[in-house]
């Protein structure tokens, strides 16, 4: 992997975690010192982002995480009803390793609603569908999805209320328990209700102003 990749990933990982939030600055310099590269490989990772849609240019002001707006959040959630009722559509009946899985990650979800920080349950809640697209063993849409998990945080960090994980929690163990049944039709229609519930809580009243932070490290570098 080169250098700009892996400068791309970690910011992209940190978007998921919510440690980079909407309207952060991301500084060429900063962002070269914290990997230990050139200014040069920076920009290039930038440009890298910038064209998966992460990051944007502001004239004479350098780098910023997006800040979709309320009409790009709404065809985030339309381009995930496709992909992932399409998904599900597509697959044939799930092998019980798969199945295991599936409900490993739902208890783990479960068990960071009930004890966890609000960041580690939305990673859990959103990477629920990433690893739905691994088991279901499609490496392009897996990738697809990861960049729009990412883009659903941004989105769900601007435009939506956190108090509905429980309820995100229920879905997925309904839509894992169709696919256990090898209902693959009921998964589907779960799942498309599922991302309209979430369709349905975009609120445009509840943007707010990023917050500063001391530093990009902070935000790119992991605590171990």
């Amino acid at each position: 992997m080169t250098s700009k990749t892996l400068i791309a990933d970690r910011v992209v990982e940190s978007i998921l975690n919510r440690r980079l939030k909407p309207g952060e600055r991301l500084g060429e310099k900063e962002l070269a010192d914290v990997f230990g590269v050139s200014r040069t490989l920076a920009r290039e990772a930038l440009m890298q982002l910038q064209a998966r849609g992460f990051v944007e240019v502001r004239s004479r002001m350098g780098w910023y995480v997006v800040e979709p707006s309320f009409e790009e959040a709404r065809e985030t959630y339309a381009a995930r009803r496709v992909i992932e009722t399409g998904l599900l559509r597509d697959a044939g009946k799930p092998l019980q390793s798969v199945i295991r899985r599936l409900r490993q990650h739902v208890a783990s979800e479960r068990k960071a609603i009930a004890t966890a920080d609000a960041a580690t349950r939305s990673v859990q809640l959103a990477d629920f569908h990433v690893c739905l697209a691994e088991c279901l063993g499609n490496r392009f849409l897996t990738a697809m999805m990861v960049d729009l998990s990412a883009r659903t945080t941004l989105v769900s960090a601007l435009y939506q209320s956190q108090a509905a994980a429980q309820e995100s929690n229920d879905d997925h163990a309904h839509i894992v328990a169709a696919l256990a049944a090898g209902n693959m039709a009921a998964a589907e229609a779960l799942m498309r209700a599922h991302i309209d519930a979430l369709a349905a809580r975009l609120d445009e009243s509840m943007v707010k102003p990023p917050t500063e932070r001391d530093s990009l490290r902070s935000a790119l570098v992991p605590d171990h």
